[in-house]
This record gives structure tokens, sequence and C-alpha cells, in this order.
């Protein structure tokens, strides 16, 4: 599947720096068109909902929380342990509607997939949590996007 970088939807109105909070404010507007590519239904769906691709892992996505402008969501995979499905990365994102921006509020804390140990390793001291979490979410969504990820109402 060959496709367009969804960045280049983006209208720049400015040359922003990265780690700047206008640079953060890009990666919530990006992660939303790479979330809203992903789950194109974004703003009727609810419920739990799982994709399958061939060659990756099951996406889980659950909307956790509905309100007029935001939706609330986890994404995530699972893998087996000893001690029972583990979750990971275990996201929780917020997309809000009106803003058309998707931000990761939260990132569970231990990662079994050494990528996700590296690009928060790589992206420390950078605005602090916000600026980690959201470029893990926004390199997430690309490589969902790529692997052919879709997440439809039933």
């Amino acid at each position: 599947m060959i496709s367009t970088p969804l960045d280049s939807l983006l209208v720049p109105e400015t040359i922003v720096r990265p780690r700047s909070f206008a640079g953060l404010m890009s990666v919530y507007e990006s992660n939303y068109l790479r979330l809203l590519h992903l789950v194109p239904d974004l703003e009727q769906i609810d419920g739990c909902f799982r994709s399958r691709v061939a060659g990756d892992c099951d996406l889980h996505v659950d909307i956790m929380e509905r309100s007029r402008y935001t939706v609330t969501l986890t994404l995530t995979y699972y893998f087996p342990s000893l001690a029972g499905p583990v979750a990971d990365p275990d996201m929780l994102v917020r997309a809000y509607l009106d803003g058309k921006q998707a931000e990761a509020i939260s990132l569970g804390r231990k990662h079994c997939h050494v990528e996700f140990r590296r690009l928060l390793a790589d992206q420390s001291k950078a605005l602090g949590a916000r600026w980690n979490r959201n470029v893990v979410l926004n390199k997430w969504l690309e490589y969902l996007i790529e692997q052919g990820h879709l997440v439809l109402d039933r």
C-alpha cells in the first residue's frame, strides 16, 4: 500500500522548532490526522474494536469516554506472559474534535518492545513527558497505518 504522508495535509503557518510549544501543537495536529486515518469514524464509533493485519499484532482500540468535543480512547497491543496478557504500549489518547488535535494523555510505564523504549530514551528532556508521549504516539500511528490497520464501526 503506497500512501501520501499525512503530514502533507498540515498547513504550516510558521516554521516551528522541535521541542517547542508550537512544535508540540504541530505534533498534536499530526497525531489527529493519523488517528483519523486509522479510525475514520472517530466522531461516531463507541465500544471496543480490534484491527488485525497479517504480520503484525492485533491492535486493540477501546473508546473510554465521549463528549461533544472530545473522544478518549486506548490503543494497545496485548503480549502473552506467564502472569497473563501484558498491554504494551498501553496508550491513553484524547482527540479534540473541534480543535482537530490528538494528545497522548498517558503511556504505560513498562515497555516490552525495544523500539518503544528507544523512542522514549531518545526524546528525553524535550518539553517534558508530553513531548515524549506524543512523539511516540505520532510514530506509532504512522507505523499502524503503514501496516494497514484500520478500525471501522461494526
